[in-house]
């Protein structure tokens, strides 16, 4: 039992993610973020997080809310709710934290949390890193983690659909 409660308190507000992060620092710990819609959990984004984890003692992971992810991918996205994608994500071992964001980026709170590492996937470069500017300008650094081949939401959404 006590674990399920420690998964549902991993997906926090933004409040709650900044004293998580404080005592972090107090302890002398960094973390690692990087964001996405995780709309259809694939092997491409377990290994993204993964790597993204390797980065730092803790990762907190930015999740688009249905309405941002409508907006990014079409009207018949997402496929799992924002509730739905928090909880597979809160599952993971290697996630410390889900903070749900509204906006299309989640400029405002990289800007807010300032991570000690931003991560996101090889098909960016860090001129196109959303919150890049504001985490080196912190001290902070900036990784891009290769593309896994053959993994894509849009592609599996295809091939169920025929």
């Amino acid at each position: 039992m006590r674990f399920i409660e420690g998964i549902a308190k991993k997906i926090m507000t933004v409040a709650e993610a900044k004293a998580q992060i404080y005592a972090w620092k107090v302890a002398g710990k960094t973390f690692a973020f990087t964001n996405g819609c995780f709309d259809i959990l694939h092997p491409g984004h377990l290994y993204s997080l993964a790597e993204t984890a390797k980065e730092a003692d803790y990762l907190i992971v930015g999740l688009n809310s249905d309405a941002s992810v409508k907006r990014l991918k079409g009207p018949d996205r997402p496929i799992n709710s924002t509730e739905s994608r928090a909880i597979v994500l809160a599952n993971l071992v290697l996630v410390d934290a889900v903070i749900v964001f509204e906006e299309d980026t989640p400029l405002e709170l990289i800007s807010t949390l300032l991570p000690d590492v931003l991560v996101k996937g090889g098909d960016y470069s860090i001129d196109t890193i959303v919150g890049a500017k504001e985490v080196i300008a912190n001290g902070g650094k900036v990784i891009i983690n290769p593309i896994v081949e053959g993994f894509s939401t849009t592609n599996i959404i295809e091939k169920i659909k025929h």
